[in-house]
């Protein structure tokens, strides 16, 4: 699924449960050694799946231990970005000499817990999502902004290497199945450039809501927003985590 809202530099790989015989390297190990079983299972599997995108670049197994505010230590000259949710699992990666970052996020398509869409919108968020909801009640709008932020996030942190709060960034979402991002602080830089706003493609299907940020290098070394050549999916009603 992910793979239809990724640009073609873009390998990913998913999976919808886990295989209790995946072997983690020593490190991975000692990252998740005092996890609940659960946090085992999915940081085993979603490293699975990284392995094999990365096989896809021609890239043999390698540790990928948890880094800096637990985002994951790529190879040298490699992006990337790993999500899980309950029932899914996934990882994109990419040459960083095609892309400057990208991020990817899956969450099960429900509404968030009460009380939460107040602490993650900003105002015009909110008004974005009541008039979403009016128009279709197909999508929870509410969890798909939030997976928003989350992609927006993971690409933002490599390239700032530092947090960003919810009040961030203020996204805009097109109800036929592109986001837009755009920082209310001062931006990350990509090349010496800097970044004020990201493009992102989202997908609700099969009781999930996935979304992606592609950030992709231009010939100048400005970041320009990505081409996605894969035909899209005719389930994009609109139509998922970190």
């Amino acid at each position: 699924m992910i793979e239809e809202i990724l640009p073609v530099d873009v390998m990913s790989a998913e999976a919808f449960d886990d295989d209790a015989d995946i072997r983690l390297f020593a490190e991975e190990r000692a990252a998740v050694a005092d996890a609940v079983p659960r946090r085992r299972r999915e940081f085993t599997t979603v490293r699975r799946c990284a392995r094999t995108a990365l096989g896809e670049l021609g890239i043999p197994p390698v540790p990928l231990p948890p880094g800096r505010h637990r985002a994951p230590q790529w190879p040298t000259g490699v992006v990337g970005s790993m999500t899980h949710c309950s029932g899914y699992r996934a990882a994109a990666v990419a040459r960083a000499s095609r892309l400057h970052s990208v991020g990817i996020d899956a969450e099960e398509s429900a509404p968030l817990p009460e009380g939460l869409l107040d602490l993650v919108a900003l105002p015009p968020e909110r008004d974005l999502v009541e008039r979403l909801g009016a128009q279709s009640d197909a999508v929870p709008w509410d969890r798909l902004l939030f997976s928003c932020k989350e992609a927006v996030y993971k690409v933002w942190f490599p390239l700032a290497q530092r947090m960003l709060g919810f009040d961030g960034a203020r996204i805009d979402i097109d109800s036929g199945g592109f986001f837009a991002a755009r920082f209310l602080v001062p931006p990350p830089q990509a090349a010496g450039a800097p970044v004020p706003r990201l493009t992102g493609r989202w997908l609700h299907r099969d009781g999930l809501i996935l979304t992606a940020i592609a950030l992709p290098l231009s010939v100048s070394g400005s970041p320009v927003r990505a081409t996605h050549t894969r035909a899209p999916s005719r389930a994009l009603l609109g139509t998922e985590n970190r």
